[in-house]
């Protein structure tokens, strides 16, 4: 979008962003393509604001908090002079500070986490594929706090009660009325992983049964002979409806995690993930297979 009318539907999506973390890569996007249609240089127009060129960056990169005298300066500067046009991107800079329901779990989380949190809340398809654990959507509270504390749940402090409370926290974006489409792949290996004991794998299992009832929710799981090939590690792709959120691979590792957003990259794990959806079971199938682990338990 290169102009704004206070009677086009875009100012109605500027409008309707739900989230903040999306908010602000959203606006920053928008001012970006302003900036570009007004034909304007990111030193310009950080002459506007008394900024650097790098702050320019930033803000159109969504790496930094925007001030509303910031971006209406920088709207008049691209053209958008009009006050009933500015006023639904000086909204959106308002929203964008408002802290989300995480926000009081932060001291947990590191930024990179924040982010992806806010993010998954945004997302239309979430796509992922876990090797060790049943993802942590799916998660039972019990799971989820055998593997918070390490497998030691009778001895779980305030600091792995939170950090369960932010899991089951999480998965309410699941339940609700512009619930994302969930797609997971799992290895076969985490139906036999008895996480927490087998009294608390069975209720997993009768959970994820529950869950893929949902029409939202597929899953399917990877058979042992095909365990390993398609991909080495666990990852999830996050898919956004709105084209100026950047789809979203997330790969977490011991010391934090990668977010890619690339295209060849999002290409690259896209096709891993066909590929894992070609060698795993079908929906069906996968639903056979936990209900035959369940009655082995």
């Amino acid at each position: 979008m290169t102009t704004v009318d206070s009677g086009d539907p875009d100012d109605e999506r500027l409008e309707e962003r739900p989230k903040p973390t999306a908010r602000r890569i959203v606006l920053g996007a928008q001012l970006r393509r302003l900036r570009e249609a007004a034909d304007i240089t990111r030193a310009q127009a950080a002459d506007e604001i008394r900024g650097s060129e790098s702050k320019i960056s930033r803000i159109e990169l969504a790496k930094v908090s925007l001030k509303e005298r910031d971006v209406r300066d920088l709207l008049k500067c691209y053209g958008v002079t009009d006050e009933q046009q500015q006023r639904p991107f000086l909204k959106m800079v308002r929203e964008s500070k408002q802290p989300g329901w995480w926000n009081r779990y932060s001291d947990l989380m590191p930024d990179w986490f924040q982010d992806y949190v806010g993010l998954e809340e945004s997302a239309s398809r979430i796509q992922s594929y876990e090797l060790q654990f049943v993802p942590g959507l799916l998660q039972i509270e019990p799971y989820a706090k055998a593997i918070a504390s390490h497998g030691r749940p009778e001895m779980a402090d305030e600091h792995v009660r939170r950090r369960v409370a932010l899991r089951m926290q999480r998965q309410k974006l699941l339940s609700g009325p512009n619930a994302p489409r969930l797609w997971v792949v799992i290895d076969e290996s985490v139906l036999h992983r008895p996480i927490g004991g087998l009294d608390v794998m069975r209720q997993q299992l009768d959970h994820l049964l529950e869950m893929t009832k949902r029409p939202t929710i597929t899953l399917q799981v990877v058979p042992y002979r095909l365990s390993g090939y398609a991909a080495e590690g666990s990852f999830s792709m996050l898919r956004f409806a709105e084209p100026e959120l950047p789809n979203l691979v997330y790969v977490e590792h011991l010391a934090g995690a990668l977010h890619l957003d690339k295209p060849e990259e999002i290409e690259q794990y896209s096709r891993v993930f066909d590929h894992l959806t070609v060698d795993a079971e079908t929906p069906e199938t996968s639903r056979k297979l936990l209900h035959k682990v369940r009655a082995e338990i």
